[in-house]
């Protein structure tokens, strides 16, 4: 089973893909981990995709679907994977339909003001772990591990606008894109608790 896993910033994606990833066994492919894997190796696309980055430019769709390509190819991908970032528009499915088969869209649907107050209320470790200043109850470290809890820069009302604005543009499209394909099932309960929603996501893939 090849899934892609859709939603806009605040979705709560990362926490799902987790879940998804344990309960199905299904390797979760993050294009930002391929990225940095990458760069940190020194491959020749990794520095390609540097020299970008490091010219404050975003890394092309060419030069993102050839290093998703090239990491399909892996041995560990051979028993389904879950592709988590990717693809981002319609050129990068479209090229993704000519080098391997999706079986699913999986798109996580959350109504945008409450996507809003999740990420500003976000607040991140540097373990990997994330809460929510509601549920914090004046905590300022990590649960899991003791680290101190930071808010990314990123995530502040001006940048969030924003980020949503591009997934409305860019990503969207793709709902009806899988839609037309027949590939495309939807999350209604996205606004739930993490395991309400994935409730609702193993009643999807069964």
């Amino acid at each position: 089973m090849n899934i892609i896993l859709l939603g806009a910033p605040g979705a709560g994606k990362g926490t799902q893909a987790s879940k998804i990833a344990d309960k199905y066994k299904l390797l979760h492919i993050s294009t930002g981990d391929i990225f940095r894997a990458n760069i940190k190796g020194g491959t020749e696309i990794g520095k390609l995709a540097k020299s970008y980055i490091d010219a404050g430019k975003l890394v092309p769709d060419e030069v993102t679907c050839k290093i998703v390509e090239d990491r399909l190819t892996w041995d560990d991908a051979g028993n389904g994977y879950m592709l988590d970032g990717f693809p981002r528009n319609i050129y990068q499915a479209e090229q993704l339909d000519k080098f391997a088969k999706v079986d699913l869209c999986l798109n996580i649907d959350v109504d945008e003001k409450l996507l809003m107050d999740r990420i500003c209320g976000r607040r991140v470790c540097a373990c990997g772990e994330s809460y929510h200043v509601s549920t914090l109850n004046g905590a300022t470290t990590c649960a899991k591990c003791g680290g101190e809890l930071y808010q990314r820069a990123d995530d502040n009302p001006e940048t969030v606008k924003s980020r949503l604005d591009t997934y409305n543009t860019q990503t969207a499209p793709l709902i009806d894109y899988y839609k037309k394909q027949g590939k495309l099932a939807t999350v209604t309960s996205g606004e739930g608790s993490p395991d309400e929603v994935f409730a609702q996501i193993i009643k999807i893939l069964g």
